[in-house]
């Protein structure tokens, strides 16, 4: 007796099968896709990092070693130790160019801010004018050395227009550059004078974020429009507000072109910023140790200010919900 028991072996449909192989060829084609991509970016950040890298990092650790050493190009550097630090902490006129530099970063950073910070309001309340926005960005195209030198003209004490308008109203002429009280300030108003167009822009980049509805609410309410900018307009200007200040604190601390063009550091020290002050010592005397030394210690001091200035001004977070 033939007992037919059995049943066939399980089979795969020929549906199931394409899929199968459908999902591997297209794991299979993203996978390459992506590889692809990354290729491609990295070829598109090759040139960047390598600038990252040759002028740079490099630079700075560079910089870093040669404040231990030193060196003047002739001779190959001699390793020193603490000693450039040492001198730099006795160094009275280190420590007077850095008192110069606060003094001028002060000015700059408050007219600066508040002049911005009004132009901006002005530029979202008032008009929309495109060509108004590029009349007040102009001075930024003007590189540091000219608007030095035309504004060096212009307060010229004997020749300059700004001390023949100042002399036609009958007032004593005044040297601006040339005075220890005057020099300052005025080296201050004049890199505010460039830079203040484009600090004012990004500012009011930032005013374009705070919704209107947020002032038509608070005009319903009876809010004036000073009530409306401290209790509307600051707050949720605060995080673009806060990196603009570090942004222009950084570059006030690094200010040397305007210097080098009006003053060259006098009178009698009066303006030897520590920029300055470090570009004489280095390629004036040749001791880039100690001026490697000092460029550091700048270094130190603009990280420290950076971090206090984002974490008390709370730069990442933001009010808008």
């Amino acid at each position: 007796m033939t007992i037919a028991s059995s049943s066939p072996p399980s089979r795969l449909p020929t549906g199931g099968a394409a899929e199968a192989r459908s999902r591997t060829g297209t794991a299979q084609g993203v996978s390459g896709e992506d590889r692809g991509d990354g290729r491609l970016a990295a070829l598109f950040i090759a040139p960047a990092l390598l600038g990252f890298l040759v002028f740079l990092l490099w630079p700075t650790l560079r910089g870093i070693y040669l404040s231990f050493t030193r060196f003047n190009l002739l001779t190959p550097a001699e390793w020193v130790g603490l000693d450039n630090y040492v001198r730099m902490v006795n160094d009275p006129i280190f420590w007077d160019s850095l008192w110069v530099t606060v003094e001028y970063v002060f000015i700059n950073i408050g007219v600066q801010t508040v002049a911005a910070l009004a132009i901006a309001v002005l530029l979202q309340r008032l008009t929309r004018s495109a060509m108004l926005r590029g009349l007040v960005l102009t001075p930024y195209l003007m590189s540091n050395v000219v608007a030095g030198l035309v504004w060096l003209w212009i307060l010229d004490t004997q020749l300059g227009i700004g001390n023949e308008i100042i002399g036609g109203l009958g007032v004593d002429r005044i040297p601006f550059l040339a005075d220890e009280t005057w020099a300052i300030p005025t080296i201050a108003l004049i890199n505010v004078w460039r830079h203040v167009g484009y600090t004012a822009l990004l500012l009011f980049a930032g005013l374009q974020a705070i919704p209107n509805d947020m002032y038509e609410a608070a005009r319903v309410d009876g809010a004036s429009e000073w009530r409306m900018f401290w209790r509307i307009t600051m707050p949720l200007l605060r995080p673009v507000l806060a990196v603009v200040l570090i942004m222009t604190v950084i570059g006030s601390f690094q200010v040397f072109d305007t210097v080098a063009v009006t003053t060259a550091g006098g009178p009698a020290n009066a303006t030897n910023v520590l920029q300055h002050y470090i570009y004489g010592s280095a390629f004036g005397r040749f001791q880039f140790g100690y001026a490697s030394a000092m460029s550091v210690a700048l270094l130190v001091v603009l990280s420290a200010i950076t971090v206090l200035q984002y974490r008390l001004t709370r730069a990442g977070r933001t009010d808008l919900g």
